[in-house]
């Protein structure tokens, strides 16, 4: 008789669960549906170790995952069903894309008998997703559930992170199989972080020791590499002022010495004009966005760049670099530090303050210390900013409520803004706060989000009110699809075409969901609500009614030189 225990069979649907318990994941966002059934019903054994949060739209799960992955540093998790619901993630993995963030959406797919005969919710989510996304497969056997999990997620978080997309047919799902874990750590052709070459450091320190007017722009992948503490390192050793790009503010405090501001079309002055005055400009973890840059032709001409990036394919895609420095930033950072010399660079720094001051006087200080008329965005940013000891999570959505928000929210602890930046997704808002406040749940999370842009994905109040997520909402509300409105009254003769907006009572939809609600429309009473907000705990909407026709400035017009900025319209 034989005496071997046997092996034990499961559904490729717990096979998932295991490979996710195996990746370390403890939070997912999801939505169920028919071709998903199978593992949201393995998920129901599983709810003491994996954390599930219903969102009321697909999209909202693939934000939340991302505004979880951008603060904890960890992979963000979404589950969907076939048809419209993988759809639905389309903006997402587009918007992860392009942002660099790590999120794997699994998506429920019709049995791979069925595959091709237009069944009920069958939708190619391969072909759809290829181009948007860094890696995705469709898993038709339950024999390659460990092995595409694993795969997916060294894929998802090494090198230049991004989305990863599993289509996962439903007789995967059912399908019997002998689990053991897989660990995917190599893949031929794949190299996440090319080794750093010592000759091209050497070149980029001499390049540095020998400028005159050395200038320093921050990417994101300062904080995705964790070398903040590098960064800092370095500027303070060779006394290099730097600028910001929106993803990378929190890359840097506001307040150091050497940080200069946010670079770009609503950055500050100084920085996007010496960016045309440096004589060597250096680029870490940065694409070259053409917010950043304005006018390719003049950009920076003048200057030796030097471009320090985990990507190949961002070498010379926008600016010619004249030295590339390929691969991680902590791990380049950390070899060029000890061959850069210490410097001041006084004079070159001193020449940023006249800008400083002039941005300050024609346009900081009306925003943020106005002195009548209607609240400001800029105010309420600060204020709450302020009141936060400049240490909260800022969440932003898209627009005017986004540009101030960056501008004058204040940063001095990394992983500490999760925006939308380069699809500039509306909508992204509210999910992606919800999905911060379980990435950093010690945290304080404040959104801030337009009257446009929360109607987008206002359904993810029932996720806040179920879940009881802290998300601290600022309504910055002015009657308008205000980014467009601007854009119309500067450059299209104030032909308000189907800007302006009629909103409905917002306080009232957020007592509808049980959120505590207050609105303000007096500058006395702002800091009062301020506090009251801060001290509730879990969610509260301030509901702050803004200027109608208030405008984010400096702007650089799209296409002109970054000397171009406008202070006034």
């Amino acid at each position: 008789m034989n005496s071997q225990p046997q092996s034990q069979l499961i559904s490729g649907a717990e096979a998932l669960m295991r490979s996710l318990l195996e990746e370390g994941v403890y939070t997912l966002f999801g939505y169920p549906g028919g071709s998903i059934m199978p593992v949201y019903d393995a998920l129901y054994d599983h709810r003491t170790d994996l954390n599930h949060v219903l969102v009321r739209h697909e999209q909202g799960a693939v934000h939340a995952a991302q505004g979880f992955a951008r603060v904890s540093g960890k992979v963000g998790v979404a589950i969907v069903t076939s048809g419209p619901g993988a759809t639905n993630t389309v903006t997402g993995v587009a918007d992860a894309m392009i942002d660099s963030t790590p999120v794997v959406v699994i998506c429920g797919q019709v049995s791979a008998s069925t595959l091709g005969t237009d069944a009920f919710q069958e939708v190619d989510v391969v072909g759809m997703t290829q181009p948007i996304s860094k890696w995705n497969y469709q898993i038709r056997r339950a024999e390659d559930v460990a092995w595409a999990v694993s795969r997916a997620f060294f894929i998802a978080r090494s090198g230049r992170p991004g989305p990863v997309v599993l289509d996962f047919t439903r007789n995967a799902q059912v399908g019997k199989v002998e689990y053991a874990a897989a660990h995917v750590d190599f893949i031929r052709s794949y190299v996440p972080a090319p080794k750093v070459d010592m000759e091209h450091i050497e070149r980029a320190a001499r390049l540095i020791n020998n400028a005159v007017k050395p200038f320093v722009l921050v990417g994101q992948g300062v904080e995705l590499a964790g070398a903040q503490a590098e960064l800092r390192a370095l500027l303070e050793k060779a006394q290099l002022p730097a600028g910001c790009t929106l993803l990378g503010l929190s890359a840097l405090p506001s307040d150091h010495p050497l940080n200069m501001g946010m670079l770009g079309m609503h950055g500050n002055l100084g920085p996007n004009v010496m960016t045309n005055q440096c004589d060597v400009l250096v680029a870490i973890g940065m694409r070259f966005d053409d917010r950043v840059t304005g006018n390719l032709s003049t950009y920076a001409r003048q200057a030796k760049v030097i471009h320090f990036d985990i990507d190949p394919s961002e070498m010379g895609k926008l600016v010619h670099p004249d030295c590339k420095v390929l691969g991680d930033c902590r791990a380049a950072l950390t070899a060029l530090l000890p061959l850069i010399e210490p410097a001041t660079h006084k004079a070159w720094i001193d020449g940023f303050a006249p800008y400083a001051e002039r941005e300050y006087n024609k346009v900081i200080r009306k925003a943020i210390h106005p002195a009548e008329g209607p609240l400001l965005m800029g105010e309420v940013v600060r204020a709450v900013s302020e009141a936060t000891h400049h240490e909260a999570v800022l969440v932003t959505d898209v627009g005017q409520n986004q540009m101030f928000a960056a501008r004058y929210f204040q940063f001095s602890l990394p992983r500490s803004i999760v925006t939308s930046g380069g699809c500039g997704t509306m909508g992204f808002g509210l999910p992606a706060a919800i999905g911060a406040t379980f990435g950093a749940p010690e945290r304080t999370v404040c959104l801030f989000v337009g009257d446009g842009g929360l109607q987008m994905t206002i359904q993810e109040l029932g996720t806040i009110m179920e879940q009881g997520a802290a998300v601290k909402i600022i309504l910055l509300n002015n009657n308008f699809l205000g980014n467009v409105r601007q854009w119309q009254a500067m450059f299209w003769d104030h032909r308000y075409s189907f800007t302006p907006m009629a909103n409905p009572d917002y306080e009232l939809i957020a007592r509808a969901y049980h959120i505590p609600a207050r609105t303000v429309t007096e500058r006395e009473e702002l800091g009062g609500a301020i506090d009251e907000m801060l001290a509730t705990p879990g969610p509260f909407l301030l509901q702050c009614g803004v200027r109608e026709e208030d405008d984010v400035l400096p702007m650089t017009p799209p296409g002109a030189n970054l000397e171009d900025m406008l202070l006034e319209v």
